[in-house]
C-alpha cells in the first residue's frame, strides 16, 4: 500500500506530461503527413538524429535527479539540494551550446551521410527541419535537466504544468505556420502564410524556448527544497561535477549508444523507399501511446528507487522497481491489445496512402503484443540508474541494440528482404535480450552499491 501510494503520486503526474509529450509528436507528424509523405519522412530521419544528442541533455538530467533523489533520501540542507541543482543546470547549458556550434558546422555532411540515399525531395525537408530544431537544443537542455531536478525532488506536477502549456502553443503555432491562415477580425483579414515543414520546426523552437523560460523561473523564485539564487553566480564543485557526470555520462553513452543505432537501422529503413520510411515513422508515432504509461513508470522509478537507496532502504528500492514494473506489463499489454484492431484508422490519421497505411497498421500490431518485454527492459533500466547502476545499464543497452537490434535487423530485413518488419523484429529481441539482463541484475545485490 505504501509502495502503490508513493507510485500513484510521483507516477500520474508524469503520466499527464507523457501524455502531452505523445500528443506534441502525433500533432507535428499529422500536420506533417499533410504537407506529403516525404516531409513525414524528414521528421523521422531528422528526429532518429536529434534524439541521439538530445540524449546528451537526458543523460546530464538523469544524473541531476539520482544525485538530488539520494541527496533527499538523505536528508541534506536545502543549501546542499539547490547548490547540486544550479551547477546540473548551467552544465546542461553550456554542453548544449558547445553542441549546436559543433552540429552547425557539420549539419549539411550529417544528413548527407547518413540518409544520401534518401530522395532529393527528402534531403531538401531534413535540412530544413534540421536547421530550426538545431536551434533549439540549449532550450531542451535547461528544460530537460530542470524537469529532472524537480523529479528528483519529488515534484512532478511542475514539469506536467510547464509541459502541457508547451504543447498548446506548439500545437497553436504549429497550425498556423504548417498550414498559414486568414483571420476577420472586425473586418481586418489577417494572414498568415503556410512556411510548410519549417513552419513545424519553428513551433517546436518557440514552445521549447518558452518552457526552458517557465521552468526555470520556477527554481528561481524557489519550490520545495530548491531555490537557484542566481544563474550567474554559481561556483561549480570538482566533487559535485563528479557525482552529477559520474552517473550521466554512462547514461549518456547509453542513451548514445542506442540512438545510434537507431540511426543505422533508420539508414536501412531509407534504402527501402519512401513508403517503408513513412510506415516506419508513423509505426513509431502510434506506438508511442501505451508509452505514455510505461515511460511515466520509468521515470517515478528513477525517483522513488534513488530516493529509496539515498535512506539506505534497499528492500524498498527493490519493491519499488519490482511493483513498477509489474504495472507496467499489465496496463501497457492491456493498452496494445485495444490497438491492435484499430491500427489501420490510426494509421489512416496520418496518411491516405493505402499501402503506407496497411504496412503501418501491420508493425503496429506487432508491436502491440511485443509490449510484454518493454518494461523489464525499460522501466527496469530506469530503477537501475536510480540506484547510480548506469554503467551497467550501458553495457546492456550496446549488447541489446548492436548485437541484436541491428544484427537482427540486417539478418531479417535487409538480407531476407523482409523489409521494415524484420527491422522491426530485431527491435523487438533487442528489448527481450535487455530485460533479461536486468532481471539477471536484479536478483543479485551490485546494483544497491552506487549510493551517492
Amino acid at each position: 500500500m505504501i509502495i502503490r501510494k508513493s507510485v500513484i503520486k510521483i507516477a500520474i503526474p508524469i503520466m499527464i506530461e507523457q501524455a502531452f509529450i505523445l500528443f506534441l509528436g502525433i500533432c507535428n507528424t499529422i500536420m506533417a503527413g499533410h504537407i506529403g509523405e516525404e516531409a513525414v519522412s524528414a521528421v523521422g530521419m531528422v528526429d532518429t538524429i536529434n534524439n541521439m544528442f538530445i540524449a546528451i541533455f537526458s543523460a546530464i538530467a538523469v544524473g541531476a535527479t539520482v544525485v538530488i533523489a539520494q541527496e533527499i533520501g538523505q536528508n541534506k540542507s536545502k543549501e546542499v539540494i539547490s547548490s547540486t541543482a544550479s551547477e546540473a543546470l548551467i552544465s546542461g547549458i553550456i554542453v548544449s551550446i558547445i553542441l549546436v556550434i559543433i552540429m552547425w558546422i557539420f549539419k549539411s555532411s550529417i544528413i548527407e551521410s547518413f540518409y544520401g540515399s534518401a530522395s532529393e525531395e527528402v534531403k531538401k525537408y531534413s535540412n530544413s527541419y534540421f536547421n530550426f530544431t538545431l536551434i533549439s537544443y540549449p532550450f531542451i537542455a535547461a528544460q530537460q535537466t530542470a524537469s529532472g531536478i524537480l523529479r528528483g525532488s519529488g515534484n512532478t506536477k511542475i514539469p506536467m504544468y510547464v509541459t502541457g502549456f508547451m504543447n498548446v502553443i506548439n500545437v497553436i503555432l504549429g497550425y498556423l505556420f504548417i498550414y498559414g491562415i486568414d483571420i476577420n477580425i472586425f473586418g481586418n483579414y489577417i494572414k498568415f502564410n503556410s512556411l510548410g515543414i519549417e513552419g513545424a520546426a519553428l513551433a517546436i523552437g518557440i514552445s521549447r524556448f518558452i518552457g526552458a523560460i517557465l521552468i526555470i523561473g520556477v527554481l528561481l523564485r524557489g519550490c520545495d527544497k530548491i531555490k537557484i539564487n542566481s544563474l550567474l553566480k554559481i561556483k561549480f564543485s570538482l566533487d559535485m561535477e563528479k557525482k552529477i557526470y559520474g552517473i550521466g555520462i554512462p547514461a549518456g553513452i547509453e542513451q548514445f549508444i542506442f540512438n545510434a543505432g537507431k540511426i543505422i537501422v533508420q539508414i536501412f529503413v531509407v534504402t527501402m523507399g519512401t513508403v517503408s520510411i513513412t510506415a516506419n515513422t508513423i509505426g513509431f508515432s502510434v506506438c508511442t501511446i501505451p508509452n505514455v504509461i510505461g515511460n511515466a513508470l520509468a521515470l517515478a522509478g528513477t525517483t522513488l528507487v534513488g530516493q529509496s537507496v539515498g535512506r539506505g532502504d534497499f528492500k524498498g528500492a527493490k519493491g519499488i522497481l519490482i511493483y513498477l514494473t509489474k504495472f507496467g506489463t499489465v496496463f501497457m499489454f492491456a493498452m496494445g491489445m485495444i490497438m491492435v484492431p484499430i491500427s489501420p484508422w490510426l494509421a489512416s490519421l496520418y496518411t491516405d496512402n493505402i499501402e503506407v497505411i496497411n504496412l503501418s497498421a501491420m508493425i503496429i500490431r506487432m508491436c502491440c503484443f511485443a509490449l510484454l518485454f518493454w518494461p523489464i527492459s525499460f522501466i527496469m533500466s530506469s530503477g537501475l540508474k536510480g540506484a547510480g547502476d548506469t554503467t551497467y545499464t550501458m553495457i546492456t543497452a550496446f549488447v541489446g541494440m548492436w548485437i541484436f537490434r541491428i544484427l537482427f535487423g540486417y539478418i531479417l530485413g535487409v538480407y531476407f528482404k523482409m523489409g521494415i518488419v524484420g527491422m522491426w523484429i530485431g527491435m523487438f529481441v533487442d528489448w527481450l535480450v535487455r530485460g533479461i539482463m536486468y532481471c539477471y541484475r536484479l536478483k543479485g545485490t551490485k546494483w544497491l552499491k552506487h549510493k551517492i
